[in-house]
């Protein structure tokens, strides 16, 4: 299956919750911590318990570049560990100058063989072209992040009356000839993910921000009912794979994660 039909597969089975693996070895539970590898071994153990009812999962490059050259070993150890049928998304946000993004496409989306990628638009088309020139990943451009910051640039007012992000879901749209883009919108940012709708017309949706950042499911999924979409992933991370801190940390991720898809079910479907 490519990147696309995952995502359909899963949000056809009622499944909307991307997990963050965002490991922090730092909050970490004591009984991985004397492990040989106790990123790995608290992946596996998240990867096991939950993968029959996660949507998809999310790997932040930041918390296993971290480790070195080790962290990245722990990077491809991981993914080796997810199951086919799920989708991997790279949380990267990539984006350079062509030859720069097309040695980034090669080695996250090929070598590495992520499903999925994060990439940043802001030095413009050509440097996102690598990554949607390989039509069976799918490749969630940056629109309006999670962030407080997001305010600095992406909602700069325009001359044309749009705001910044809204000029880049409009680009992304004109560059999705291959049907493989979609887009990252702020689970903290409800109204304008609602105003928004019809402007990001059928590109998939990857939302982070809910839990800790403060992000509303509630809100979110609303929207969604209301326009009828279901391509979309609601990412958790610190919420499901930290829900707990003793020896049931996987069991408690999983009875999250479990919560979580139940409830987008059946607000959906009321």
């Amino acid at each position: 299956m490519n990147a696309i039909e995952k995502l359909n597969k899963k949000n056809q089975e009622g499944k909307f919750i991307c997990i963050g693996l965002d490991t922090d070895i730092n909050k970490l539970p004591a009984c991985v911590k004397g492990k040989a590898n106790p990123v790995l071994e608290f992946n596996k153990a998240i990867i096991d318990k939950c993968s029959g009812h996660a949507a998809a999962y999310k790997l932040n490059f930041a918390f296993y570049e971290r480790g070195g050259y080790k962290g990245l070993q722990t990077l491809e150890d991981t993914i080796a560990l997810i199951p086919e049928d799920i989708m991997i998304i790279a949380d990267a946000k990539r984006g350079d100058i062509g030859n720069t993004s097309q040695m980034y496409a090669e080695a996250i989306l090929s070598k590495m063989n992520f499903d999925s990628i994060t990439v940043n638009p802001y030095m413009g088309e050509d440097s996102i072209a690598p990554f949607i020139k390989i039509p069976d990943k799918l490749i969630f451009i940056l629109a309006l992040t999670s962030n407080s910051g997001a305010s600095d640039f992406e909602k700069m007012k325009l001359g044309n009356g749009l705001y910044l992000y809204q000029l880049v879901i409009e680009k992304v749209n004109q560059w999705n000839t291959n049907n493989n883009c979609g887009i990252v919108f702020g689970a903290t940012k409800p109204e304008e993910l609602y105003q928004n709708m019809k402007r990001i017309g059928e590109l998939p949706v990857l939302l982070p921000g809910v839990g800790a950042q403060g992000g509303s499911m509630e809100d979110v999924l609303k929207t969604f009912k209301e326009f009828k979409r279901k391509d979309f992933l609601i990412n958790v991370s610190r919420g499901i794979i930290y829900k707990s801190n003793g020896t049931d940390y996987a069991e408690a991720a999983l009875a999250e994660l479990v919560s979580l898809n139940e409830y987008a079910r059946q607000l959906l479907n009321d």
